[in-house]
């Protein structure tokens, strides 16, 4: 998936040429023309890496009718090409695309929990996850951490550079700088836009579909060292370039009485697992909009794995 969407982000000059046609064409033109783009994809790439997002698909979510699993490969192709667009073409200041935010009264009561401190809106990479941040940027004062290092990802984010929306790099940032950066921003009253679906082979062991994954704890840390509340939050694309949002109650997790951690790290994995509970409900929902379909098999461990894990904390 990174190849082909370098191909598709490397040439500068294509991307500019497209642009400038593109914003001589009407929305719905475009709408039309994204549409056909992803079913082209979709031909061509069915006996390629879409193979393989099938079979993730089925894995995780278990056996469905063909139907049915067309439809969601398809709309997975269409988020895809829909997603680059805004991304690189679409978003000028004149062409943004339109937001409905359900639950915006529960963000304002993350804000009165907080009295005076940020919270956390934690998300799973669904939608346009990069035209939400932007959206969240616009109305607070936001930070997130992302993965610039990647080639491939690289000239994406450098655009949202451009527009304002700050990051830290995960991978050139040391794990202490990260969290005291993010911590700081929490306590001068700062949003922090999280998304927790990154994998990398150093994070601490958890759980997502059952099986054992690894996942960033930043955000269990926070929300229990610090009392930060934490909105669970998801995006998705309703149709063409109609996006809804959606802001669910926020969570007290240090408040959580279920929790009895043995230490702080038995008590940030058991927050991480709720945490992952709440992105596996929404892939669920939503599987058609969840990014990670293409290489969620790279992620699974041994259980053996997680045995010698807990063996550790005990």
């Amino acid at each position: 998936m990174y190849a082909w969407i370098a191909k598709l982000t490397s040439d500068s000059r294509r991307i500019d040429r497209i642009t400038r046609l593109s914003h001589w064409m009407p929305l719905w033109l475009m709408n039309i023309l994204c549409i056909g783009v992803a079913h082209v994809v979709y031909v061509f790439c069915r006996r390629g890496f879409l193979m393989r997002v099938e079979s993730n698909l089925v894995d995780l979510l278990g056996p469905m009718p063909s139907r049915k699993l067309r439809k969601i490969l398809k709309g997975y192709m269409q988020n895809v090409i829909f997603t680059l667009y805004e991304i690189l073409v679409g978003v000028d200041g004149t062409r943004i695309p339109h937001f409905e935010l359900e639950g915006d009264e529960n963000i304002q009561e993350a804000q009165r929990i907080a009295a005076g401190k940020g919270f956390i809106l934690y998300t799973p990479h669904s939608g346009n996850f990069f035209l939400y941040y932007r959206y969240f940027a616009h109305r607070f004062d936001c930070l997130t951490v992302a993965s610039a290092g990647s080639s491939e990802l690289r000239p994406i984010y450098l655009k949202f550079a451009e527009m304002g929306c700050k990051g830290l790099d995960y991978d050139s940032v040391p794990p202490l700088q990260l969290y005291r950066a993010l911590r700081k921003h929490l306590l001068d009253g700062g949003i922090v836009f999280l998304l927790g679906d990154f994998w990398r082979p150093n994070f601490p062991l958890s759980t997502l579909f059952g099986r054992t994954t690894r996942t960033p704890e930043g955000t269990a840390m926070l929300a229990l060292d610090e009392g930060i509340p934490v909105v669970p939050f998801y995006g998705y694309r309703v149709h063409g370039f109609e996006h809804r949002l959606v802001a669910e109650a926020p969570l007290l997790l240090r408040a959580d009485s279920s929790f009895v951690p043995k230490g702080p790290r038995a008590a940030r994995a058991e927050a991480n697992v709720v945490l992952n509970a709440f992105m596996e409900q929404v892939i669920r929902a939503q599987p058609e909009s969840w990014f990670y379909w293409w290489n969620v098999h790279e992620r699974w461990e041994e259980q053996a794995s997680l045995k010698q894990h807990e063996k550790k904390g005990a």
